[in-house]
């Protein structure tokens, strides 16, 4: 969510920079307006959230994702061989599942809100490759954090 706000801070701040002309009919300065306090908004929001998710993990006494993002971009090639071979359980087959499915859904020229729209069009694209890299991300630093343990147990 904080990516997501920032992203619509960005196109608003870009709107009210770069753009003249109405956006479908509205001032360019209300739009770009509306889009920053949104975004600050929904950055916002994410930042709480975040938080709140990571206090309600440890309460609970689940595994917090570690490792950077050069780490887990590295990691992603073992944690799929992994679960495809059945070696770490920790990622179902219906979450790989939904991440092709976002991968076809970005590559396909078939949106919800088709791109021609202005700003509104490339929101569902930018929801889902936030989704997806969020999902990732996660999945790879518990898989990092399952490696760790691993070796840990077996030295």
């Amino acid at each position: 969510m904080v990516f997501f706000g920032a992203l619509l801070g960005l196109i608003g701040l870009v709107t009210l920079v770069f753009r003249d002309a109405d956006v479908a009919g509205l001032p360019a300065v209300g739009v770009g307006v509306g889009l920053l306090l949104v975004g600050a908004a929904v950055a916002g929001l994410g930042v709480v959230r975040r938080r709140w998710v990571r206090r309600r993990r440890r309460e609970r006494g689940e595994p917090e994702p570690i490792g950077n993002v050069v780490d887990r971009a590295r990691a992603l090639p073992r944690l799929l061989r992994a679960a495809r071979q059945g070696a770490y359980a920790g990622l179902p087959k219906s979450r790989m599942a939904l991440w092709a499915l976002a991968l076809v859904y970005l590559v396909s020229p078939i949106d919800i809100l088709p791109d021609l729209l202005p700003v509104i069009g490339v929101t569902d694209d930018a929801g889902v490759v936030v989704w997806l890299l969020t999902s990732v991300s996660t999945a790879t630093g518990l898989y990092l954090r399952h490696e760790r343990d691993q070796q840990r147990a077996n030295p």
